[in-house]
């Protein structure tokens, strides 16, 4: 059951006995939906139940009926004794805990990545030259060859490829090395896309590098070119995406998620989304932030918004709804464009030769708060990818004006990433009310490439967490997954373990190294203002709780309290007792959504 994610250390764990019989009763197996109340009372006990409520309490037993936590503790063992027909989970003396919640993924684009062919992990330059050189022998001339999303941060040589050698892998393609908003283009790809010495500019927002002489490097950024040639990649049916949507909820069920925010959401993903709810198919609870048109002219943007607002799915359900909406305000930390308070610095790893350069800003500044405005004004949620400082002020300033004539604290204004955030900007997004959707494990991924470049006083600004939740903000954890199906080979991981370690620990990743802890041999890892990690409680609230109040559904899960929705997840070990370095191997045994099993079993 569930899609391997290669790692020869997730083995498949027996369940104690109680929970393989509960898989017998009406109700517990994977895929059904009965009624709510067809399905038996249980009682979980003989284990430590997390329930993750304001006090962080840790019980011995859960009791569950129609779907909802009706006591926990002692209140459950009396209901077990009143209702003897309850069926009984022996939890073995393992960790139950709330469901885990990623507040950022891209379920479509990440599950139908390999549909036309497999790509490898790349990890060097090296490994990124034999993958366009197999796919040239494959594919016709002139045909495009796009790798997408494989950062200069976590290649070994920490650089772009040079518009030379990517001319040598490749001689007869045009080759597109995307890495977020930027990419690398080989002569043939600049050709076909009319760039050249003497082309215009770029498109507004976006930037062509040039040499001394003028000639283009390769690198653009803030833009995707149009390259006329050939894209002969196979695209799945629609019932092969449904199928492939499954596959991946199926393995979010493996390492214990019930819930996720689809951070891009258009009108194609949300019809898969609606297929599989209407099917009863989806196993995890879907938030949907859907995207705007980066238009000129301001009636169509505004009638976007509204029509956003009149989606019927803005209605309460409780496996799909759409919460809210989502732009892309500035670049990427991991390409050189985020938008920074201060100059980026030149660097010839990421391709700056302006030293003035602090990154690209998509939307100017009066049309970021006419869409705040109007989104606020639908009583939706507006956030915005925010790399950089600079970008995170520029968004705290447009709330900051809107709220001085709008409720905006109710909509739960979000900065999306905010991986770099001035002091001044942690106290304005708690005044505010604000909330952050973040991936701690880009701290582990890239945060050595990162001190390398910006040194460890700018650093200091990095996922400054412990300041955000001293300061009231709530924090909850993504994962950014992409591309790939597989918990930690994705493009990003979405092992919700590994973000919960690369929380506390703040470890960075040697580059091109494995993902995970270092080894007991190994040299130890770099680690990046331990000031700002924080305790495993914490971390827990992150997947949980905190992610529940992000998307507006902390009255129904991520925490197991009396009323909510029973959906929790046993784990294999104690979360807050075993060796830090150990919370990344966790196993998930068993995952319940609304009580019913979605994921356990041999």
């Amino acid at each position: 059951m569930g899609w391997s994610s290669g790692s020869p250390s997730r083995r498949r764990v027996p369940l104690p006995t109680v929970v393989l019989l509960a898989l017998a009763v009406p109700g517990g197996a994977a895929g059904a939906d009965p009624p709510p109340d067809a399905a038996p009372p249980t009682l979980f006990h003989g284990g430590r139940v997390v329930t993750v409520d304001a006090g962080f309490t840790i019980a011995d037993a859960l009791a569950v009926s129609d779907g909802r936590v009706v006591a926990v503790g002692a209140e459950a063992h009396a209901f077990g004794r009143e209702h003897p027909e309850a069926v009984r989970v022996d939890l073995g003396g393992r960790m139950l805990l709330p469901g885990l919640i990623d507040s950022h993924t891209h379920p479509l684009g990440a599950a139908t990545h390999e549909f036309d062919h497999p790509i490898p992990d790349i990890r060097s330059l090296d490994d990124l030259f034999r993958h366009v050189a197999t796919r040239a022998e494959a594919l016709p001339n002139d045909a495009v060859i796009g790798v997408r999303q494989v950062f200069i941060t976590r290649l070994a040589e920490h650089r772009y490829p040079t518009r030379a050698e990517l001319d040598r892998a490749a001689p007869r393609h045009p080759v597109v090395f995307s890495t977020g908003p930027d990419s690398m283009l080989n002569s043939r790809a600049l050709a076909l896309a009319g760039i050249g010495r003497d082309s215009g500019s770029a498109p507004a927002g976006g930037r062509i590098e040039r040499d001394a002489s003028g000639e283009p490097t390769g690198l653009v950024r803030g833009f995707a070119p149009k390259i006329d040639g050939p894209t002969p990649a196979r695209v799945p049916t629609a019932a092969e995406t449904d199928a492939l949507v499954r596959r991946l909820f199926a393995d979010y069920n493996r390492v214990g998620i019930t819930s996720i925010a689809d951070r891009g959401a258009g009108e194609g993903q949300i019809a898969v989304y609606a297929r599989l709810r209407e099917r009863d198919e989806l196993t995890v609870r879907v938030r949907l932030s859907h995207t705007l048109p980066a238009h000129p002219e301001w009636d169509r943007v505004a009638e976007a918004i509204a029509a956003v607002g009149r989606h019927p799915l803005r209605r309460p359900d409780p496996l799909l709804r759409l919460v809210g909406t989502k732009i892309w305000l500035d670049g990427g930390m991991l390409t050189g464009s985020a938008l920074m308070l201060e100059p980026w610095g030149a660097s010839p790893l990421y391709g700056i030769a302006d030293p003035a350069y602090r990154g690209a800003q998509n939307v100017e500044r009066g049309r970021l708060v006419e869409m705040v405005r109007a989104v606020a004004a639908e009583g939706l949620q507006f956030t915005a990818h925010t790399v950089g400082d600079g970008a995170v002020a520029l968004l705290l300033d447009a709330y900051r004006e809107v709220a001085e004539g709008l409720p905006l604290r109710e909509t739960r204004p979000c900065l999306t990433h905010a991986n770099f955030i001035a002091p001044a900007s942690v106290a304005e997004a708690a005044r505010l009310g604000a909330v952050v959707d973040l991936q701690p494990v880009w701290l582990h991924l890239d945060g050595d490439m990162l001190l390398s470049h910006f040194g460890a006083e700018r650093m200091r600004r990095f996922q400054p967490l412990r300041s955000l939740l001293d300061a009231g903000v709530p924090v909850g954890g993504g994962s950014d997954h992409m591309q790939k199906i597989g918990d930690v080979r994705s493009v990003n991981p979405y092992s919700p373990f590994l973000g919960i370690w690369a929380a506390v620990a703040r470890a960075a990743r040697r580059p091109g190294g494995p993902t995970g802890p270092a080894g007991a041999a190994a040299e130890p890892l770099p680690r990046i203002n331990v000031a700002e990690g924080v305790g495993r409680e914490d971390a827990i609230r992150m997947y949980t709780i905190h992610n529940a109040r992000l998307l507006f559904d902390e009255r129904e899960t991520g925490s197991l309290e009396p009323g909510k929705r029973a959906d929790c997840i046993l784990v294999d070990r104690d979360l807050l007792a075993c060796p830090l370095d150990e919370i990344p191997a966790t196993r998930v045994l068993a995952t319940w959504l609304d009580g019913r099993l979605v994921h356990g079993g041999p």
